[in-house]
């Protein structure tokens, strides 16, 4: 069943639309902490170090595909708000080429150089052969990953938020269930960790295809929406390839804090890594909510609600930012006890590292709460250049936490890489929104200045 988020009161309708999201990302979550939790206690603190070592490059691969599907989603979005069915129909087979082509490029160019790839981060010799196998596993099956976040997308595009929640706990119990059988019954170890989550993904892509084909009759594609034109394709890759940099650019920041990282050893890496578990499932709100603004921000948009547009981001600014400082309290007093569950034995130096890592980055989570506001509901407009902007600036603030700070802080100015980046990126975002809105007013009062 669609649903048109452009009538009705727009924080009501973000809450609701986020509510599925915010579910579904922590049932993914819970996933990554089973994980880490089975990685860290059975096979101990090494495997750890080495899943939580390959995090930048997945990010950055991964974060491409993501940021990509992003892009897409919006324009199938936008169409949906302008009740263009032709043409959403259209974008999504479009979509699908598009991805494709992405996701085969990225497999073909990273997978073959995984150890490479980890030799050249520097990854510490007691967790290379670990983390070199578990990213060449996971990189293979990028084209999974890339499906599902595709689907996900036109399927919240059209306003549908619960039926990929609905997937995903199906998709998360099946992964749990594989860990326990292939890390303790068949001792596959980290490999088995990475074949059960590409398996648990493959699961949800298969749902959501034949979900979308039996109750969307919408995106039921015909013969006619394949004849794609090269004008198709590249409108497509304009909104995919800016969005998909956008993330990776943030990516190559992360690889040089990882770089820098490693060199303090596997003890400071694990702590890291812990914290980073810990931290992704706090924000999940945050991040939820953007989502569900970019596609309010990109239906309304399609529909010509300018107005909506601007009352439902200011509204949603105050949502978040308020839940940044309750979750952010909770992290700083609690982020000691909470990365003891990532560990086995005597873990209390891993636990002092999490700590630190944790406090910073949880007393600048406001900061975050509105950089997620500006770039969402700047890919909504179909600004698909302006969150590169941003990005770029992220980037900036993370080589300079990891190369300048590092060393006159140590592990402290490493821990600082993201609060600067946050700082960094929402202020030329902020900026760029509000010229944005303020265009867009402008065209808006010409257009009825013309029609009176």
């Amino acid at each position: 069943m669609t649903l048109s988020l452009t009538k009705g009161n727009p924080a009501k309708l973000i809450l609701l639309f986020s509510i599925p999201l915010i579910i579904g990302n922590v049932v993914q979550q819970i996933y990554a902490l089973a994980d880490a939790i089975i990685l860290g206690n059975v096979i101990g603190v090494h495997a750890l170090a080495a899943v939580g070592s390959t995090g930048s490059i997945t990010f950055l691969i991964f974060g491409f595909t993501i940021g990509a599907c992003t892009g897409l989603g919006m324009l199938v979005a936008q169409r949906f708000g302008a009740d263009d069915e032709k043409g959403m129909r259209r974008s999504v087979a479009t979509s699908y080429v598009v991805a494709a082509i992405i996701a085969i490029t990225l497999t073909a160019i990273s997978a073959p150089f995984a150890r490479n790839i980890m030799v050249l981060l520097r990854t510490p010799p007691e967790i290379i052969d670990y983390a070199s196998v578990y990213i060449f596993i996971l990189l293979l099956g990028n084209i999974i990953v890339m499906t599902f976040n595709l689907q996900a997308g036109i399927i919240r595009a059209v306003g549908d938020s619960k039926t990929p929640l609905y997937f995903l706990i199906i998709a998360v119990i099946f992964n749990i269930a594989l860990v326990f059988l292939f890390v303790l019954a068949f001792n596959w170890g980290v490999p088995g960790a990475a074949i059960a989550t590409l398996i648990g993904q493959f699961s949800s892509v298969v749902m959501c295809f034949v979900y979308m084909r039996k109750k969307f009759p919408v995106l039921r594609l015909s013969r006619e929406d394949w004849k794609i034109t090269g004008k198709d394709l590249s409108e497509h890759f304009r909104m995919a390839i800016p969005m998909g940099l956008s993330l990776s650019i943030v990516a190559v920041g992360a690889i040089v804090v990882q770089y820098v990282l490693n060199d303090l050893g596997h003890i400071a890496v694990a702590g890291v890594t812990a914290g980073m578990r810990i931290d992704t499932f706090a924000i999940l709100p945050l991040s939820s909510f953007g989502t569900a603004l970019g596609t309010f921000v990109a239906q309304n948009y399609g529909a010509g609600r300018i107005d909506r547009v601007k009352k439902g981001v200011t509204q949603c600014i105050i949502i978040v930012v308020g839940f940044s400082f309750v979750i952010g309290a909770i992290i700083f007093f609690g982020g000691y006890t909470m990365s003891g569950f990532f560990v086995g034995g005597d873990s209390h130096e891993v636990q002092r590292y999490a700590q630190t890592y944790l406090r910073i980055n949880g007393a600048m989570y406001f900061v975050l709460a509105l950089l997620l506001v500006y770039r969402l509901s700047l890919q909504g407009l179909g600004k698909a250049f302006a969150p590169a902007v941003g990005s770029v600036a992220e980037l900036v603030m993370r080589i300079f936490a990891a190369l300048v700070l590092s060393r006159t802080f140590g592990f402290v100015g490493i821990c600082w890489a993201n609060p600067l980046a946050w700082v960094g990126s929402v202020i030329p975002l902020g900026i760029l929104y509000y010229t944005a809105i303020r265009k867009l007013n402008t065209t808006e009062a010409k257009r009825i200045d013309n029609l009176l």
